[in-house]
């Protein structure tokens, strides 16, 4: 059966059929990631989303298998924060605990305001705002007192041949993701450009040695690190005539600074409808989990650098347990996602 799933990755029943032949065997983690993958594969066709799209045959399975994936989701990360716990008390964790059960779906998510939606993960009993003021972050004096230079050494990045540019949202400048977020003035080519430092928690060495000012600025900041996603730091360059369109991000215990650059008539920064317009020199931090968008509507490249940051009302414990259960939700979705379809 595993060669035949590794010819054919999709073949969502075989890989319930493996799940089942696992969990008689007493093997739980593979048995877990077994019928994971089958209900991935089979939902991303558009299968076993209820039972109208489930075959009778296979539904008490199907069932079977989301409530043994469910159960042991739990128990995975209930392991996860019990050294946590024992590390830094069980009082002082009982929002990140509340937060966990939040995104396993054991309570609603008790958002205050209906504005801020996360697309992964809420954290709860902090205040909700779009804009923050800026002396909740005082080590932002470093990013500020060093704009002249990291604007030098931006311009610098841009002047060479476009080397270290990539497109934001990927190398194909027509995928569907590009298309839903990004619009043009009149006939205009949409396109947000980056230039990064760290993306996705991996350090871009070469980069950073075009741009050592920023990096040294960067290297001396908080940032938020967490194995395999963060920190995101950047050189975010929004050309002329382009629309960031309303999105959202994924925490709310995380925020995004921008420090302004270049920034020409008509450009501003909404968020949850409330609009910023950036200036240069002058750092603004928001809450990306609240529906944002930007736009350049000037003839000029619009640039900031964007700098990931804590949310300042987590506790430096809280901090500490969000990193590793954030670690330990990306290390649980992996093993589960089916493997790719080889190619043909």
């Amino acid at each position: 059966m595993r060669q035949a799933l590794a010819l054919a990755p999709g073949m969502f029943v075989a890989r319930l059929r493996l799940g089942v032949v696992f969990e008689q065997l007493g093997r739980r983690q593979e048995s877990m990631q077994a019928y994971a993958a089958a209900i991935a594969a089979a939902q991303s066709r558009g299968r076993w989303l209820d039972d109208a799209t489930t075959a009778p045959g296979v539904r008490d399975a199907v069932k079977h298998a989301a409530q043994y994936v469910s159960a042991t989701r739990h128990e995975f990360f209930d392991a996860v924060m019990e050294p946590l716990r024992e590390r830094y008390g069980r009082s002082e964790l009982h929002r990140v605990d509340q937060c966990l059960s939040i995104y396993l779906g054991g309570q609603p998510p008790p958002v205050p305001d209906p504005r801020q939606r996360p697309l992964f993960l809420y954290f709860p009993g902090i205040p909700s705002q779009t804009f923050y003021p800026r002396g909740r972050f005082p080590e932002q004096d470093r990013l500020e007192a060093a704009v002249d230079a990291i604007r030098e050494e931006l311009l610098a990045a841009l002047a060479q041949a476009q080397q270290g540019v990539v497109p934001f949202l990927g190398t194909d400048s027509a995928t569907a993701v590009a298309a839903r977020l990004l619009d043009g003035a009149g006939t205009r080519e949409p396109a947000w450009d980056a230039f990064f430092f760290h993306r996705h928690g991996a350090r871009h060495d070469a980069n950073g040695a075009r741009c050592p000012r920023t990096s040294q600025v960067l290297d001396s900041m908080p940032l938020v690190r967490v194995r395999d996603h963060a920190p995101e730091t950047l050189f975010s360059i929004l050309r002329p005539g382009t629309h960031i369109l309303p999105h959202r991000g994924v925490t709310n215990t995380r925020l995004v600074t921008h420090l302004p650059l270049i920034v020409p008539p008509d450009c501003a920064l909404r968020v949850g409808g409330e609009t910023h317009v950036w200036q240069e020199g002058r750092c603004v931090t928001f809450d990306d989990t609240f529906e944002h968008e930007a736009w350049n509507r000037s003839e000029r490249d619009r640039a900031v650098l964007i700098v990931d940051s804590w949310n300042p009302d987590l506790s430096e414990a809280e901090q500490a347990a969000v990193a590793d259960l954030v670690a330990a939700i990306g290390d649980f979705n992996n093993a589960c996602e089916p493997p790719a379809e080889p190619e043909r």
